[in-house]
Protein backbone atom coordinates (compact mmCIF):
# COMPACT_ATOMS: atom_id res chain seq x y z
CA UNK A 1 0.00 0.00 0.00
CA UNK A 2 1.40 3.35 -1.03
CA UNK A 3 1.34 5.94 1.67
CA UNK A 4 1.18 9.52 0.58
CA UNK A 5 2.99 11.84 3.25
CA UNK A 6 2.69 15.97 3.38
CA UNK A 7 5.13 17.35 4.85
CA UNK A 8 5.04 20.97 6.71
CA UNK A 9 8.46 22.54 7.25
CA UNK A 10 9.40 26.20 7.33
CA UNK A 11 12.61 25.53 7.35
CA UNK A 12 14.21 24.76 3.50
CA UNK A 13 17.05 23.03 5.14
CA UNK A 14 15.35 21.01 7.38
CA UNK A 15 12.61 20.67 4.59
CA UNK A 16 15.49 19.18 2.31
CA UNK A 17 16.55 16.71 4.88
CA UNK A 18 12.91 15.44 5.47
CA UNK A 19 12.05 14.82 1.79
CA UNK A 20 15.37 12.69 1.58
CA UNK A 21 14.60 10.70 4.24
CA UNK A 22 10.96 10.51 3.29
CA UNK A 23 12.04 9.37 0.06
CA UNK A 24 13.86 6.62 1.04
CA UNK A 25 10.98 4.96 2.61
CA UNK A 26 8.99 1.91 1.21
CA UNK A 27 5.95 2.82 -0.50
CA UNK A 28 5.88 6.24 0.42
CA UNK A 29 4.60 9.17 -1.78
CA UNK A 30 6.13 12.30 -0.72
CA UNK A 31 3.96 15.70 -1.76
CA UNK A 32 6.10 18.90 -2.25
CA UNK A 33 7.01 20.19 1.44
CA UNK A 34 4.47 23.03 2.51
CA UNK A 35 5.72 26.13 4.51
CA UNK A 36 3.64 27.60 7.19
CA UNK A 37 0.46 26.61 8.96
CA UNK A 38 -1.98 27.95 6.38
CA UNK A 39 -0.35 26.58 2.86
CA UNK A 40 -1.29 23.29 4.57
CA UNK A 41 -4.88 23.93 5.80
CA UNK A 42 -5.34 25.10 2.67
CA UNK A 43 -3.99 22.47 0.77
CA UNK A 44 -6.17 19.79 2.88
CA UNK A 45 -8.67 21.43 2.15
CA UNK A 46 -8.72 21.82 -1.72
CA UNK A 47 -7.65 18.01 -1.34
CA UNK A 48 -10.82 17.13 0.69
CA UNK A 49 -12.79 19.55 -1.77
CA UNK A 50 -11.74 17.72 -5.19
CA UNK A 51 -12.19 13.93 -3.54
CA UNK A 52 -11.55 12.48 0.24
CA UNK A 53 -9.02 9.46 -1.07
CA UNK A 54 -6.85 12.92 -2.00
CA UNK A 55 -6.25 13.37 1.63
CA UNK A 56 -2.54 12.21 2.90
CA UNK A 57 -2.99 9.56 5.49
CA UNK A 58 0.25 11.10 6.89
CA UNK A 59 1.14 15.04 7.56
CA UNK A 60 4.11 15.91 9.30
CA UNK A 61 4.58 18.86 11.50
CA UNK A 62 8.01 20.19 12.15
CA UNK A 63 8.68 22.44 15.92
CA UNK A 64 8.84 25.52 13.81
CA UNK A 65 6.18 25.83 11.86
CA UNK A 66 4.32 29.13 11.46
CA UNK A 67 2.85 31.42 12.50
CA UNK A 68 0.37 29.35 13.80
CA UNK A 69 2.00 26.89 16.39
CA UNK A 70 2.56 23.50 16.27
CA UNK A 71 0.65 21.71 18.55
CA UNK A 72 -2.24 24.13 17.48
CA UNK A 73 -1.75 23.43 14.09
CA UNK A 74 -1.96 19.83 14.74
CA UNK A 75 -4.95 20.48 16.79
CA UNK A 76 -6.94 22.01 13.83
CA UNK A 77 -5.94 19.06 11.21
CA UNK A 78 -7.29 16.64 13.93
CA UNK A 79 -10.30 18.50 14.05
CA UNK A 80 -11.07 19.48 10.56
CA UNK A 81 -9.57 15.84 9.01
CA UNK A 82 -9.73 13.43 11.56
CA UNK A 83 -8.77 10.44 9.68
CA UNK A 84 -5.26 11.90 8.59
CA UNK A 85 -2.38 10.78 10.91
CA UNK A 86 -0.13 13.60 12.10
CA UNK A 87 3.07 13.23 13.38
CA UNK A 88 5.02 16.43 15.10
CA UNK A 89 8.97 16.57 14.17
CA UNK A 90 10.58 18.33 16.89
CA UNK A 91 14.40 18.05 18.82
CA UNK A 92 12.38 18.21 22.86
CA UNK A 93 11.04 14.62 23.54
CA UNK A 94 10.15 15.35 27.07
CA UNK A 95 6.97 13.11 28.46
CA UNK A 96 5.23 16.80 28.95
CA UNK A 97 5.40 17.32 25.18
CA UNK A 98 4.79 13.91 24.21
CA UNK A 99 1.35 14.18 26.11
CA UNK A 100 0.54 17.63 24.85
CA UNK A 101 1.32 16.30 21.48
CA UNK A 102 -1.16 13.44 22.04
CA UNK A 103 -3.78 15.58 23.72
CA UNK A 104 -3.42 18.02 20.45
CA UNK A 105 -4.07 14.76 18.35
CA UNK A 106 -1.56 13.79 17.10
CA UNK A 107 -0.33 9.87 16.50
CA UNK A 108 3.28 9.88 17.25
CA UNK A 109 6.55 12.03 17.75
CA UNK A 110 9.51 12.36 15.44
CA UNK A 111 12.77 13.50 17.50
CA UNK A 112 15.53 15.47 15.92
CA UNK A 113 17.76 14.86 14.06
CA UNK A 114 15.85 12.69 12.29
CA UNK A 115 16.74 8.50 11.88
CA UNK A 116 15.67 6.70 9.16
CA UNK A 117 14.25 4.36 11.87
CA UNK A 118 12.23 6.07 13.70
CA UNK A 119 10.79 8.17 11.01
CA UNK A 120 9.51 4.91 9.31
CA UNK A 121 8.11 3.39 12.04
CA UNK A 122 6.31 6.89 13.17
CA UNK A 123 5.07 7.27 9.50
CA UNK A 124 4.21 3.11 9.15
CA UNK A 125 1.80 3.46 12.19
CA UNK A 126 0.38 7.35 11.50
CA UNK A 127 -0.40 5.60 8.58
CA UNK A 128 -2.13 2.53 9.64
CA UNK A 129 -4.09 3.94 12.28
CA UNK A 130 -5.69 6.41 9.08
CA UNK A 131 -6.48 3.39 7.36
CA UNK A 132 -7.97 1.77 9.83
CA UNK A 133 -10.21 4.56 10.70
CA UNK A 134 -10.90 5.20 6.48
CA UNK A 135 -12.10 1.95 6.64
CA UNK A 136 -14.45 1.99 10.01
CA UNK A 137 -15.93 4.83 8.44
CA UNK A 138 -16.42 3.90 5.26
CA UNK A 139 -15.66 6.15 2.14
CA UNK A 140 -19.62 7.94 1.65
CA UNK A 141 -20.23 11.57 1.88
CA UNK A 142 -17.76 13.88 3.46
CA UNK A 143 -17.03 11.81 6.52
CA UNK A 144 -12.96 12.72 6.34
CA UNK A 145 -13.63 16.36 5.70
CA UNK A 146 -13.54 16.84 9.84
CA UNK A 147 -16.82 17.92 11.65
CA UNK A 148 -18.52 20.84 11.92
CA UNK A 149 -18.83 23.23 9.30
CA UNK A 150 -18.20 27.14 7.59
CA UNK A 151 -16.57 29.50 9.53
CA UNK A 152 -17.41 33.10 8.51
CA UNK A 153 -15.79 36.32 10.24
CA UNK A 154 -16.76 40.12 9.73
CA UNK A 155 -14.67 42.68 9.92
CA UNK A 156 -15.53 46.42 9.57
CA UNK A 157 -13.00 49.10 8.22
CA UNK A 158 -13.51 51.09 11.04
CA UNK A 159 -16.21 51.48 13.68
CA UNK A 160 -19.49 52.48 12.52
CA UNK A 161 -19.33 50.87 9.03
CA UNK A 162 -22.12 47.73 9.81
CA UNK A 163 -20.30 44.66 10.22
CA UNK A 164 -22.03 43.78 13.75
CA UNK A 165 -25.52 44.33 11.45
CA UNK A 166 -23.98 42.21 8.77
CA UNK A 167 -22.53 39.90 11.06
CA UNK A 168 -26.27 39.22 12.96
CA UNK A 169 -28.30 38.95 9.27
CA UNK A 170 -25.87 36.87 7.75
CA UNK A 171 -26.10 34.22 10.87
CA UNK A 172 -30.26 34.58 10.78
CA UNK A 173 -30.12 33.72 7.11
CA UNK A 174 -28.44 31.15 7.86
CA UNK A 175 -30.54 29.52 10.63
CA UNK A 176 -33.58 30.46 9.00
CA UNK A 177 -32.83 28.31 5.99
CA UNK A 178 -32.01 24.90 8.38
CA UNK A 179 -28.52 25.36 9.30
CA UNK A 180 -27.61 25.05 12.88
CA UNK A 181 -25.91 28.39 13.70
CA UNK A 182 -24.04 30.36 15.73
CA UNK A 183 -23.06 33.95 15.80
CA UNK A 184 -20.16 35.40 17.62
CA UNK A 185 -19.17 38.10 19.03
CA UNK A 186 -15.42 39.04 19.11
CA UNK A 187 -15.01 42.34 19.37
CA UNK A 188 -14.12 41.96 22.34
CA UNK A 189 -14.15 45.70 24.43
CA UNK A 190 -16.68 47.19 22.32
CA UNK A 191 -19.06 44.30 21.21
CA UNK A 192 -22.81 45.21 20.49
CA UNK A 193 -24.48 41.59 19.22
CA UNK A 194 -26.16 41.46 22.84
CA UNK A 195 -27.80 44.74 22.50
CA UNK A 196 -29.14 44.15 18.56
CA UNK A 197 -30.41 40.97 19.89
CA UNK A 198 -32.36 42.08 23.22
CA UNK A 199 -29.79 39.56 25.16
CA UNK A 200 -28.78 39.08 29.12
CA UNK A 201 -26.76 36.40 29.78
CA UNK A 202 -23.53 36.98 32.57
CA UNK A 203 -21.54 34.34 30.58
CA UNK A 204 -19.20 35.33 27.67
CA UNK A 205 -16.37 33.81 25.50
CA UNK A 206 -14.24 34.96 28.57
CA UNK A 207 -15.43 31.78 30.58
CA UNK A 208 -14.08 29.45 27.86
CA UNK A 209 -10.61 31.39 27.78
CA UNK A 210 -9.03 29.29 30.23
CA UNK A 211 -10.23 25.75 29.39
CA UNK A 212 -7.68 23.72 27.45
CA UNK A 213 -10.49 21.01 26.54
CA UNK A 214 -13.58 22.67 25.43
CA UNK A 215 -16.38 19.90 25.86
CA UNK A 216 -19.67 19.87 24.22
CA UNK A 217 -21.04 20.31 27.64
CA UNK A 218 -19.01 23.08 28.53
CA UNK A 219 -19.62 25.09 25.05
CA UNK A 220 -23.51 24.94 25.80
CA UNK A 221 -23.00 26.40 29.36
CA UNK A 222 -21.16 29.46 27.47
CA UNK A 223 -23.65 30.00 24.73
CA UNK A 224 -26.87 31.75 25.13
CA UNK A 225 -29.90 29.96 22.88
CA UNK A 226 -31.68 32.91 21.02
CA UNK A 227 -35.24 32.81 20.21
CA UNK A 228 -34.66 32.38 16.84
CA UNK A 229 -32.61 29.13 17.35
CA UNK A 230 -29.19 30.91 16.70
CA UNK A 231 -26.54 30.01 19.31
CA UNK A 232 -24.69 33.14 20.78
CA UNK A 233 -21.42 33.41 22.20
CA UNK A 234 -21.36 36.83 23.58
CA UNK A 235 -18.71 39.45 24.21
CA UNK A 236 -17.35 40.19 27.65
CA UNK A 237 -20.01 42.92 29.78
CA UNK A 238 -16.34 44.35 30.94
CA UNK A 239 -14.34 45.48 27.99
CA UNK A 240 -11.11 45.00 30.04
CA UNK A 241 -11.94 41.02 30.35
CA UNK A 242 -11.42 40.84 26.11
CA UNK A 243 -7.80 41.09 26.98
CA UNK A 244 -7.93 37.28 28.80
CA UNK A 245 -8.91 35.60 25.45
CA UNK A 246 -5.59 34.83 23.45
CA UNK A 247 -4.96 33.70 20.40
CA UNK A 248 -4.43 30.15 21.22
CA UNK A 249 -8.01 30.37 23.56
CA UNK A 250 -9.46 32.00 20.11
CA UNK A 251 -8.41 28.95 17.75
CA UNK A 252 -9.38 26.27 20.83
CA UNK A 253 -13.23 28.60 20.99
CA UNK A 254 -13.52 28.31 17.05
CA UNK A 255 -12.35 24.78 16.70
CA UNK A 256 -14.85 23.98 19.12
CA UNK A 257 -17.95 25.63 17.72
CA UNK A 258 -17.09 24.94 14.14
CA UNK A 259 -17.22 20.93 15.28
CA UNK A 260 -21.13 21.35 16.80
CA UNK A 261 -22.62 24.34 14.18
CA UNK A 262 -23.21 24.05 10.71
CA UNK A 263 -22.04 27.60 10.15
CA UNK A 264 -20.15 30.15 12.58
CA UNK A 265 -20.59 33.89 12.50
CA UNK A 266 -17.84 35.74 13.71
CA UNK A 267 -18.48 39.61 14.53
CA UNK A 268 -14.88 40.83 14.76
CA UNK A 269 -15.12 44.52 15.19
CA UNK A 270 -12.92 46.75 13.95
CA UNK A 271 -9.85 46.56 16.06
CA UNK A 272 -7.72 44.35 15.64
CA UNK A 273 -5.66 41.68 18.46
CA UNK A 274 -4.45 38.24 18.81
CA UNK A 275 -7.97 36.55 19.10
CA UNK A 276 -9.72 37.99 16.07
CA UNK A 277 -6.81 37.64 14.06
CA UNK A 278 -6.35 34.08 14.83
CA UNK A 279 -10.56 33.48 13.82
CA UNK A 280 -9.83 35.48 10.80
CA UNK A 281 -7.09 33.27 9.55
CA UNK A 282 -9.17 30.19 10.17
CA UNK A 283 -12.17 31.61 9.05
CA UNK A 284 -13.31 29.81 5.18
CA UNK A 285 -14.56 33.14 4.09
CA UNK A 286 -13.37 36.47 5.68
CA UNK A 287 -15.73 39.32 4.87
CA UNK A 288 -14.51 43.26 5.37
CA UNK A 289 -17.10 45.48 5.48
CA UNK A 290 -16.90 48.91 4.11
CA UNK A 291 -18.66 52.18 3.66
CA UNK A 292 -18.01 54.31 -0.06
CA UNK A 293 -16.08 57.27 1.41
CA UNK A 294 -12.56 57.64 1.77
CA UNK A 295 -11.89 57.33 5.65
CA UNK A 296 -13.38 54.04 5.08
CA UNK A 297 -11.79 52.78 2.02
CA UNK A 298 -8.57 54.15 3.45
CA UNK A 299 -9.28 51.97 6.82
CA UNK A 300 -10.39 48.54 4.74
CA UNK A 301 -7.21 48.51 2.76
CA UNK A 302 -5.13 49.52 5.57
CA UNK A 303 -6.05 46.10 7.61
CA UNK A 304 -6.09 44.18 3.92
CA UNK A 305 -2.12 45.35 4.30
CA UNK A 306 -2.11 44.63 8.26
CA UNK A 307 -3.24 41.17 7.49
CA UNK A 308 -0.88 40.38 4.81
CA UNK A 309 2.15 41.41 6.93
CA UNK A 310 1.11 39.24 9.34
CA UNK A 311 0.43 36.66 7.48
CA UNK A 312 -2.87 36.42 8.95
CA UNK A 313 -5.05 36.38 4.95
CA UNK A 314 -3.77 37.35 1.59
CA UNK A 315 -6.12 40.15 0.05
CA UNK A 316 -7.56 38.35 -2.59
CA UNK A 317 -8.98 35.48 -0.27
CA UNK A 318 -10.76 38.44 1.64
CA UNK A 319 -14.23 39.30 0.37
CA UNK A 320 -15.21 43.16 0.69
CA UNK A 321 -19.09 44.23 1.03
CA UNK A 322 -20.29 48.07 0.86
CA UNK A 323 -22.54 48.90 2.35
CA UNK A 324 -24.72 52.11 2.27
CA UNK A 325 -24.40 51.62 -1.29
CA UNK A 326 -25.44 54.95 -3.39
CA UNK A 327 -25.07 54.80 -7.27
CA UNK A 328 -24.53 58.45 -6.86
CA UNK A 329 -21.32 58.55 -4.68
CA UNK A 330 -18.09 58.85 -6.29
CA UNK A 331 -16.41 55.61 -5.25
CA UNK A 332 -17.95 52.88 -6.19
CA UNK A 333 -17.24 49.55 -6.10
CA UNK A 334 -15.20 48.80 -9.09
CA UNK A 335 -12.81 51.69 -7.37
CA UNK A 336 -12.56 49.86 -3.95
CA UNK A 337 -11.55 46.71 -5.40
CA UNK A 338 -8.59 48.29 -7.07
CA UNK A 339 -7.53 50.18 -3.89
CA UNK A 340 -7.82 47.22 -1.60
CA UNK A 341 -6.88 44.32 -3.90
CA UNK A 342 -9.98 42.13 -2.61
CA UNK A 343 -12.66 40.44 -4.12
CA UNK A 344 -16.04 42.37 -4.18
CA UNK A 345 -18.99 40.84 -3.23
CA UNK A 346 -21.76 40.05 -5.42
CA UNK A 347 -24.01 42.14 -3.67
CA UNK A 348 -23.78 45.65 -2.29
CA UNK A 349 -25.70 46.71 0.91
CA UNK A 350 -28.12 49.91 0.08
CA UNK A 351 -28.39 52.86 2.27
CA UNK A 352 -31.49 52.80 3.84
CA UNK A 353 -30.72 53.20 7.72
CA UNK A 354 -34.37 54.46 7.90
CA UNK A 355 -35.75 50.97 7.82
CA UNK A 356 -32.79 50.47 10.66
CA UNK A 357 -33.29 52.54 13.03
CA UNK A 358 -36.52 51.20 15.07
CA UNK A 359 -35.36 47.85 15.34
CA UNK A 360 -31.77 48.88 16.22
CA UNK A 361 -33.53 51.33 19.07
CA UNK A 362 -35.49 48.63 20.25
CA UNK A 363 -32.91 45.61 20.08
CA UNK A 364 -35.01 43.67 17.76
CA UNK A 365 -32.56 43.14 14.78
CA UNK A 366 -34.11 39.61 14.52
CA UNK A 367 -37.34 41.40 13.75
CA UNK A 368 -36.37 43.42 10.91
CA UNK A 369 -39.01 43.31 7.82
CA UNK A 370 -38.49 40.99 5.35
CA UNK A 371 -39.44 43.58 2.97
CA UNK A 372 -36.41 45.54 3.78
CA UNK A 373 -33.96 46.09 1.52
CA UNK A 374 -31.39 46.12 4.07
CA UNK A 375 -32.23 42.71 4.97
CA UNK A 376 -32.89 40.90 1.31
CA UNK A 377 -29.13 42.44 0.22
CA UNK A 378 -27.86 41.02 3.56
CA UNK A 379 -29.54 37.49 2.92
CA UNK A 380 -28.64 37.40 -0.66
CA UNK A 381 -24.69 37.91 0.81
CA UNK A 382 -25.95 34.68 2.70
CA UNK A 383 -26.63 32.87 0.07
CA UNK A 384 -23.71 34.16 -1.94
CA UNK A 385 -21.02 32.92 0.59
CA UNK A 386 -23.24 29.63 0.59
CA UNK A 387 -24.35 30.43 4.03
CA UNK A 388 -28.01 29.33 3.62
CA UNK A 389 -29.57 26.19 1.62
CA UNK A 390 -31.72 26.12 -1.70
CA UNK A 391 -35.30 26.15 -1.25
CA UNK A 392 -36.77 22.07 -2.06
CA UNK A 393 -38.06 22.80 -5.27
CA UNK A 394 -36.26 25.66 -6.52
CA UNK A 395 -33.90 26.29 -9.00
CA UNK A 396 -30.76 27.21 -7.16
CA UNK A 397 -30.01 30.78 -8.47
CA UNK A 398 -27.19 32.98 -6.40
CA UNK A 399 -28.75 36.02 -4.90
CA UNK A 400 -32.20 34.79 -5.46
CA UNK A 401 -34.88 36.13 -2.85
CA UNK A 402 -38.02 33.38 -1.62
CA UNK A 403 -41.03 35.48 0.02
CA UNK A 404 -40.69 35.02 4.13
CA UNK A 405 -38.04 34.62 6.05
CA UNK A 406 -36.90 30.83 5.19
CA UNK A 407 -34.26 33.12 3.29
CA UNK A 408 -32.58 32.92 -0.08
CA UNK A 409 -32.21 30.46 -2.95
CA UNK A 410 -28.44 30.13 -2.68
CA UNK A 411 -26.42 29.30 -5.60
CA UNK A 412 -23.92 26.22 -5.53
CA UNK A 413 -21.19 26.53 -2.97
CA UNK A 414 -17.64 26.96 -3.88
CA UNK A 415 -14.51 26.40 -1.74
CA UNK A 416 -13.71 30.09 -0.40
CA UNK A 417 -17.09 30.73 -0.20
CA UNK A 418 -18.52 32.09 -2.80
CA UNK A 419 -21.20 30.94 -5.04
CA UNK A 420 -22.83 30.69 -8.93
CA UNK A 421 -24.62 32.99 -10.37
CA UNK A 422 -24.32 35.68 -7.58
CA UNK A 423 -25.32 39.48 -9.33
CA UNK A 424 -24.53 43.28 -7.95
CA UNK A 425 -27.51 44.53 -6.60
Amino acid sequence: MTTRILPAVGDPDAARSVTTLLSQLPDAEPAAPVGDSTQLIDTLARLAGEAIEELPEVVLVHERIGPVPALELIREVSLRFPAVGVVLITADASPGLFAASMDAGARGLATLPLSYEELANRVQAAALWSTGVRRHLGTGGDVFTGPGGTVVTVTGAKGGVGATVTAVQLALAAQASGYTAALVDLDLQTGDIAAYLDVQFRRSVVDLAAITDISPRVLSDAVFSHDTGLALLLAPGEGERGEEVSDRAARQIVSALRSRYEVVVIDCGSQMNGANAAAIEMADTAVLVTTPDVVAVRGAKRIVRMWDRLQIRKAEETVTLVNRFNRNTEIQPPLIQRITGTRMSGTAVPANFKELQGVVDSGRMHELDPRSTVKQALWALAGELGLVKPAQGAEPRGGGMLRGDRGLIGGRRRKGGTTSGGGRK
